[in-house]
């Protein structure tokens, strides 16, 4: 568990990490490089949870290793799976990392919903539904290594 204290808002008792694969963790079905080194380290805190379409059918190989539960989704109304998942696992323990238009309701109804933007790019309207946006998943997931990161940045 990660806790992860905002002042003037509410305090986060992070139990779950529910994530996008590709342009999130992966870039063209590869993972990022650095990024299942910090996913091992944060799986030590946090249940791990790879939500994805598999547009590459790369991401069971790329994950291979790193403790986490793979969802691979059917091809019909991905944005409502995923909220469904968070729903599922209780929104108010579950962080989530995604840049897709199909992470738009996973974003908006966890604790805490982070929009990375890679080299893929990011759905513009995600802006609006993240408590957070960062520029790599490097940066996304070093703020889970450091909460005091969230802290600063969502304080009020």
């Amino acid at each position: 568990m990660i806790t992860i204290e905002i002042p003037g808002n509410k305090t986060i008792e992070a139990k779950d990490l529910v994530l996008d694969f590709n342009g999130t963790l992966a870039l063209d079905g590869k993972m990022i490089k650095g990024t299942p080194e910090m996913l091992c380290a944060l799986s030590q805190k946090l249940n791990i949870h790879v939500l994805t379409a598999d547009t590459f059918g790369t991401s069971k190989q790329e994950l291979h290793g790193i403790p986490c539960k793979l969802q691979i989704l059917s091809s019909s109304s991905q944005d409502k799976q995923k909220e469904k998942y968070v729903l599922n696992l209780g929104k108010e323990q579950v962080v989530s990392i995604g840049n897709g238009r199909n992470d738009l309701l996973m974003l908006r109804r966890a604790a805490l919903g982070i929009m990375v933007i890679e080299k893929e790019g990011a759905f513009a309207q995600l802006t609006r539904h993240a408590d957070i946006i960062c520029f790599s998943i490097a940066d996304a997931l070093n703020l889970l290594l450091n909460p005091r990161r969230i802290t600063a940045t969502c304080r009020n």
